[in-house]
């Protein structure tokens, strides 16, 4: 890893006094989430600490997508309160009473949140040097030398220095999710959100993208949250686990603790069926 490399993901302490591991960087205190008459997260607390990384686990259809989607701001909430380093993400402070968030309030919280989604998004008409390089140019403001000077570091990174010049198309889809990771990392987030990110690929490309997340994990003050079907990685990677049942936490604790003696038979019934469908 070299020292450039380092300094692409570092943050600016002009920009935001950064956090210390142990400190609360994400605190969700009531978060409800509803489609019409379908409650998706159901009045969740939640806190997350800096540094901290943590496994969402859970039955589809249990709140564990929507919980990043909420986080990242692309779906508004319907109760409760979302912090971010002490300060409302999804609500504003107006003479002293909280409102909620402005479309500007919300992209200047987005910018410290990076998200990497089950299929890729990416733009298919850019390369892969393109694709990371828009952003630290168009909403940072970093000149395009400096954007792209930081994307092809990342993409160097995340093994791709190779692949600048690749369109989609020419990529495999474990290449196409490296491209996406290095794309959220390019706006030097102080969280990063990982949803399903091996369930469109094939197994065999399963284990690069997992490799550059424990990279990551290891060599990066990041905080992370994933929501994976990935049991074995779940147990490897996360410093906690949160076992998700109709959009509530039912159980959380050490990977050791929730997969070697869950507490909740909701939690122990989940573990059984996903152990015998292996």
């Amino acid at each position: 890893m070299t020292h450039s490399t380092l300094d692409a993901l570092a943050i600016n302490p002009a920009d935001i006094e950064p956090a210390v591991i142990g400190d609360t960087i994400l605190r969700l205190r009531g978060v409800s989430k509803r489609y019409g008459k379908l409650t998706v997260l159901d009045h969740l607390d939640l806190d997350i600490e800096a540094n901290e990384k943590v496994a969402i686990i859970g039955p589809s259809g249990s709140g564990k997508s929507t919980l990043l989607r909420v986080l990242m701001m692309l779906e508004e909430i319907d109760d409760g309160v979302i912090e971010l380093d002490g300060e409302p993400l999804t609500h504003m402070s107006v003479n002293a009473v909280l409102v909620p968030a402005s479309a500007s309030h919300r992209s200047k919280g987005r910018r410290n949140i990076g998200m990497v989604f089950q299929n890729f998004n990416l733009f298919p008409h850019m390369t892969a040097l393109q694709n990371v390089a828009q952003a630290p140019n168009k909403v940072l403001g970093l000149s395009k030398q400096e954007a792209t000077e930081r994307a092809s570091e990342l993409l160097d990174m995340v093994g791709l220095s190779d692949k600048l010049g690749h369109f989609p198309s020419q990529l495999s889809g474990g290449q196409q999710q490296r491209v996406a990771i290095a794309r959220a990392l390019a706006m030097r987030p102080r969280v990063m959100l990982f949803d399903e990110v091996t369930s469109a690929l094939d197994p065999e490309l399963c284990g690069e993208v997992l490799n550059v997340i424990r990279r990551l994990g290891s060599e990066h003050q990041l905080t992370m949250l994933m929501v994976t079907h990935q049991m074995g990685f779940a147990r490897e990677f996360a410093d906690r686990v949160c076992f998700f049942s109709e959009g509530k936490i039912v159980e959380q604790g050490t990977p050791e603790a929730l997969f070697g003696a869950p507490q909740h038979e909701r939690t122990q019934a989940f573990l059984r069926a996903v152990t015998e469908a292996i």
